[in-house]
């Protein structure tokens, strides 16, 4: 226990902190711009993400990554913060937390394995869009400085790590933050900062409980909002896991992180903060900035509420031009610059659900909705795909008057028509023999193409045998199929 206490908090501590202080000072902005969408005071924003990150630490199932305050999250409060208030985002906050922590006691996290490479890769490429578009609005209608800042910014991001000794020890996002900051106040640069962007809060979060009734009508209310919520913040969650799992080749525990994004909102909930879950953005600085373990998550949520709170008039001092280097350093190492060399090598359906992810992603600002897409197409694709696999050969045996059908492969919805349409009702031999002994038969759907099969070689007076069956198909034959029930069969036939 305490071996795997200390690879989580204490293996990496240099790294971790350091790592964590680029990560609070980029979570600042993203907290109060997240709070502007909502509708709600910069200050819920800031209580949230420092709740989050401070209780996801010690309770989440992935060390490393970074969970606060995010715009996906955002977008699905703007309706019940207009139409309700704060004290009903507070309560769905709340029970957002509750629903997760249900979905991690049943094992919901295990869903992830429905998801397919080309939706995570979609996911991922639409998100690197999205994160590049929200700094668009840093960089219109600006002076030249701003631009300037921005490039000078990206070239100590890029560069600084190439500087002997020192490049490899601090994180170069750090290093771009304080050097702006530093080179905007001495020469007194008129450019937007991090105090334009709302009031910061001066005191440290209360516990406080929701001010709504305790009735049905309040849950008739937040529990729509609630279900969206927590559905979105556990996607966005374990995609997030399994792309830090990939950078830092170690695995999560979802069914966990299920349970700690919970948690972690219930504290946000009862501390003023609004619900959120893992950002994909913020997860990619910490690894990129050499964060690895659990304190690094904990110092960001730690370091961000210090910053807030003590170093105010510092942090209000910070360039946005700085941020926005960060996050567009952000984008282009969360792109998957590889999936589009592999277009040309990957299958068409693989391409179409990658390239349809990224498009309802990026149109709609809607990950969950992105990713059912890219998992339906998926899913068609990969059912078309194994029902092509099924075959039907015929042979003949002229002195018993039979004639055998071989049946190979899965036989279910997608290759139901396509078994029917092997056999050949007009030149029906006196015995038809059907072997099943190298096919599978998945659902409903297969059995009632079985008992049409049947049914229409009975009709033409033939004998029928079904033979070979392996036991899950018996099974589901037994149970669903009718060509052995007498009265069903009567009913198909028309009473005949």
């Amino acid at each position: 226990m305490f071996e795997h206490v200390k690879q989580d908090w204490f293996s990496n501590i240099r790294g971790d902190v350091l790592a964590g202080i680029v990560v609070a000072l980029a979570l600042v902005p993203e907290a109060i711009a997240f709070s502007i969408i909502a509708g709600v005071d910069p200050k819920v924003g800031l209580y949230a993400s420092f709740c989050i990150a401070v209780v996801i630490a010690f309770v989440g199932g992935r060390p490393g990554m970074i969970s606060a305050a995010t715009g996906a999250m955002a977008l699905l409060m703007v309706t019940l913060v207009k139409e309700h208030g704060l004290e009903y985002l507070l309560a769905a906050t709340l029970l957002t937390g509750v629903l997760q922590i249900i979905a991690g006691a049943l094992r919901l996290g295990e869903l992830m394995r429905f998801v397919s490479r080309s939706v995570v890769t979609g996911f991922v490429n639409a998100l690197a869009i999205l994160i590049f578009m929200a700094q668009l609005p840093e960089l219109t209608n600006v002076t030249w400085h701003v631009y300037a800042m921005t490039a000078a910014g990206l070239a100590i991001i890029y560069l600084f790590p190439y500087v002997p000794v020192v490049g490899k020890v601090i994180p170069s996002p750090l290093v771009c933050i304080v050097s702006m900051t530093i080179v905007a106040m001495v020469m007194g640069l008129d450019i937007r900062t991090v105090g334009d962007m709302g009031e910061l809060p001066d005191t440290l979060p209360v516990f406080l409980w929701p001010d709504v009734p305790l009735n049905l009508e309040t849950l008739s209310i937040i529990f729509p909002y609630s279900v969206g919520l927590a559905v979105v913040g556990l996607l966005e969650s374990m995609m997030t896991a399994t792309i830090v799992d990939d950078l830092t080749d170690t695995p999560s525990d979802r069914n966990r992180e299920c349970k700690g994004q919970g948690i972690a909102n219930i504290g946000a909930g009862l501390f003023g903060g609004m619900a959120g879950c893992a950002m994909i953005g913020q997860s990619i600085i910490n690894v990129k900035s050499g964060g690895r373990g659990r304190l690094s998550t904990f110092v960001a949520g730690s370091f961000l509420l210090i910053m807030v709170v003590f170093l105010d008039q510092w942090l209000k001092q910070i360039p946005m031009a700085a941020l926005v280097a960060v996050m567009i350093m952000v984008s282009i190492g969360t792109f998957s610059w590889s999936s589009i060399r592999d277009l040309r090598t990957h299958p068409l359906s693989t391409n179409v659900v990658m390239i349809s992810t990224v498009i309802v992603v990026v149109a709609t600002h809607n990950l969950a909705l992105g990713v059912l897409v890219g998992v339906l197409l998926a899913t068609l694709f990969f059912a078309n795909r194994i029902g092509r696999f099924m075959a039907v050969t015929t042979s003949h045996n002229e002195q018993q008057h039979s004639v055998t059908y071989t049946v190979k492969g899965q036989v279910f919805f997608a290759s139901a028509e396509q078994f029917i349409a092997a056999f050949d009702f007009k030149e029906a031999a006196p015995k038809v023999i059907i072997d099943l002994t190298h096919a599978h038969f998945w659902d409903v759907t297969a059995v009632a193409a079985l008992d049409k099969v049947v049914i229409k070689y009975r009709r033409e007076g033939a004998e029928v045998s079904v033979i070979g069956m392996n036991e899950a198909t018996e099974t589901v034959v037994d149970k669903f199929g009718v060509h052995n029930d007498p009265k069903e069969v009567d009913k198909l036939m028309g009473g005949h």
